[in-house]
């Protein structure tokens, strides 16, 4: 390969694999064949696709290779919760967790090694940026939660939902994030609608128009954690170059686009962002669209000097807003005993679970 890196082969579409063995004088319906092992059978060597002649297994093992994203610790949380690290081909580590609620299981996955944004309230964002994840890393991720899933349920339907809400901004890793959601949904992956998965992220307002065009038919969720421009510049620093009235326009076009109403998550912090004026000023953001709003609970990281707000007051901005005739959801912390919640992926270990 000439010193270039080997590439995976997940990366290629049944199309793109066709084109490649007629390229080399093979038969183009091996594609087919190939693909259905990488993804339906979920094959993690050349040598196990045992229908494939093996001069076309030496022909893919020769040019590419398979850079799985392994589980290799996991940590279960006293309510429950699973955070699983997942070792990746050239050693980093992201986590993805699995949540479980009344009997329904959430996944929540990473798309990016660390996170470029830098957000005050979060310890993903200290660990700085090293690289975007490919669709097939994020979609080990979401196969293996639901392996986990159909273990703890007698549903055969495994995971309820999965959300992109790990690690990392998925809208700046926005091609890969949109490929591994299309074969999560695809009968050749998970098979799993649309409908149950969200893609959740700080407000990036040419990526939010980009899904919009593009028709992604999965639902949305707006981290806005502030309405007033000034308080939402000192959490997250994004916001410095993108005001809040260009994301709000940036949702007033996705809406216009797609008919889909979205959420918007919002954390609260003590002395922050918690008064009936941040109320206020977050029910006139959105005036222009339907929403439903989840308050959080925020779980502190160490170092950012922010503390999660008092239930009196988490209590008084709920009220606040459902007069307004808001759907208001407020959203306990899960996993919170093993950095696991919402904000708090580091890759820290805590006392591991050997599975």
């Amino acid at each position: 390969m000439n010193g270039k890196p080997v590439p995976d082969i997940r990366d290629l579409s049944a199309e793109e694999l066709k084109s490649f063995l007629l390229a080399n004088n093979e038969k183009p319906f091996r594609g087919n064949q190939v693909f259905e092992w990488l993804w339906k059978k979920r094959c993690a060597s050349f040598e196990e696709m045992t229908d494939i002649p093996k001069t076309v297994r030496e022909l893919l093992k020769s040019n590419f290779t398979f850079q799985r994203a392994v589980p290799a610790r996991t940590q279960e949380s006293r309510d429950g919760t699973l955070k699983i690290g997942f070792s990746l081909f050239d050693g980093l580590i992201v986590e993805g967790v699995l949540i479980p609620s009344g009997g329904r299981y959430t996944a929540c996955v990473s798309s990016q090694v660390g996170c470029p944004l830098g957000c005050l309230f979060c310890a993903t964002g200290q660990l700085g940026f090293t690289r975007n994840l490919s669709p097939a890393e994020i979609f080990d991720q979401a196969y293996y939660l639901n392996t986990l899933a159909l273990e703890r349920t007698r549903s055969p339907a495994g995971l309820s939902n999965i959300v992109y809400m790990g690690m990392g901004e998925p809208l700046l890793n926005y091609n890969n994030v949109k490929r591994s959601i299309e074969m999560i949904s695809s009968a050749d992956g998970m098979g799993m609608s649309l409908q149950r998965i969200t893609i959740s992220s700080l407000g990036i307002p040419k990526m939010i128009r980009r899904i919009a065009d593009d028709g992604l038919k999965c639902h949305f969720a707006l981290s806005l954690h502030s309405a007033i421009n000034e308080k939402r510049n000192s959490i997250v620093p994004f916001n410095l170059s993108h005001p809040v009235a260009e994301l709000k326009d940036a949702m007033k076009y996705y809406y216009s686009k797609t008919g889909m109403r979205f959420t918007i998550e919002y954390l609260l912090f003590k002395d922050v962002n918690d008064s009936i004026k941040d109320a206020a000023e977050l029910a006139a953001f959105c005036k222009s669209f339907p929403v439903k709003v989840n308050l959080l609970e925020y779980n502190e990281v160490r170092g950012t000097g922010l503390y999660k707000t008092s239930t009196e007051r988490l209590q008084a901005f709920a009220g606040f807003l459902e007069k307004k005739n808001m759907v208001i959801n407020i959203r306990k912390s899960r996993g919170k005993d093993i950095d696991a919640a919402c904000g708090q992926l580091a890759g820290k270990t805590g006392s591991e679970v050997a599975r």
